[in-house]
């Protein structure tokens, strides 16, 4: 399932030990896996390659993986790599691909001979005396590498990046796919995007119809944000006449039909800054909770008897819910929508 080499020799990691050591038995790969990985690994080569090329010469590389699935190279790099790069790199890496250039191998190479040659070393790897040179194209890429790799450019398939981010400080990493699993990922977008033509009743330009929903939705979304703050002021104006005084305290506490908590909050600030010494309870169901406000005027708050925020985390218990706030307004909710009726029961004023 893997191969490390430790002290010059070549290990190889199984699964299962051979009960007697001394027996023959065959090693085989998983040839789809293999070269899978293959491809993956010579990727990397035309990637490095390609990076140099468009962004500059500065770039190293600094870390990668390769495996069956997909790709991960790590370069050296002080800014984003804009999208006009990235396709610059794809189109330089697939025009290699498809001039099919074979692989040229240089293995027990003279270390000085390969690097006159112009190969690449990693930085900080240790390497001996006697190296092993890959090469796709002496004017494209020329590397010193162990690894597995492709006979030739063509049996890549194709290359598509995936992502590209900063990982670390001037450090960035390229994530690619390639062969068929390039193809799956291309198909993948190619069906979003015919199920988002088809919601958008296929349009000649999706992308002027998205522009035109996004407007659409902004205008609505100011006109519902109308329509609340003229329901909030309804609302207000109905409740202004249920307050009652308590022990000096101008108290209401009412359950409202509305299921938005936005319109709670809009109409508790104009509760309180409409009626002085307030203090407001109010309560509302949502489809899967009951949710509770608390609003305390501010000279009620300065007194130091009533805390919004202590309030609801101790009233939200009857919800089995939890919640909190500051001291002026808090907002709880729970599960047990049947709590509510427990705690508008009673009076919190004093």
């Amino acid at each position: 399932v893997d191969t490390k080499k430790e002290n010059d020799l070549i290990l190889h990691i199984v699964l299962n030990l051979p009960e007697h050591f001394e027996q023959q038995f065959s090693a085989k790969v998983d040839i789809d896996r293999r070269q899978a990985i293959m491809r993956n690994h010579s990727a990397t080569h035309l990637l490095h390659a390609a990076l140099r090329k468009v962004i500059g010469t500065h770039v190293e590389q600094k870390g990668s993986l390769v495996n069956n699935e997909y790709l991960r190279f790590d370069f050296s790099h002080f800014s984003k790599v804009t999208n006009e790069e990235l396709q610059e790199i794809e189109h330089i890496v697939n025009s290699k691909i498809l001039e099919n250039i074979a692989k040229e191998e240089n293995r027990n190479m003279d270390i000085n001979e390969a690097k006159k040659k112009g190969a690449m070393a990693l930085f900080g790897e240790k390497y001996g005396d006697k190296v092993r040179m890959i090469t796709f194209d002496p004017n494209y890429s020329i590397e010193l590498c162990g690894g597995t790799h492709v006979n030739a450019t063509g049996d890549i398939g194709m290359v598509k990046i995936t992502n590209e981010g900063s990982i670390a400080a001037g450090v960035r990493r390229m994530e690619a796919v390639t062969g068929l699993s390039a193809l799956e990922y291309l198909n993948n977008k190619e069906s979003i995007l015919d199920e988002l033509q088809g919601l958008l009743k296929n349009p000649k330009d999706i992308i002027k119809s998205i522009e035109s929903l996004q407007d659409e939705n902004s205008m609505l979304k100011k006109q519902m944000e109308k329509f609340q703050k003229l329901q909030a002021i309804m609302l207000v104006d109905s409740l202004i006449q249920k307050f009652s005084v308590v022990n000096g305290v101008n108290y209401l506490s009412e359950i409202i039909d509305i299921e938005d908590g936005e319109i709670i909050k809009e109409v508790a600030h104009l509760l309180k800054s409409k009626v002085d010494n307030s203090f407001i309870l109010l309560g509302y169901t949502t489809s899967e909770k009951a949710m509770i406000a608390v609003s305390v005027h501010d000279s009620l708050v300065k007194s130091g008897k009533y805390h919004a925020g202590n309030i609801v985390k101790e009233l939200s218990k009857e919800l089995n819910g939890g919640g909190g706030g500051q001291p002026g307004f808090a907002t709880a909710g729970g599960t047990k929508k049947e709590g509510l009726k427990i705690i508008f029961s009673k009076q919190y004023v004093s």
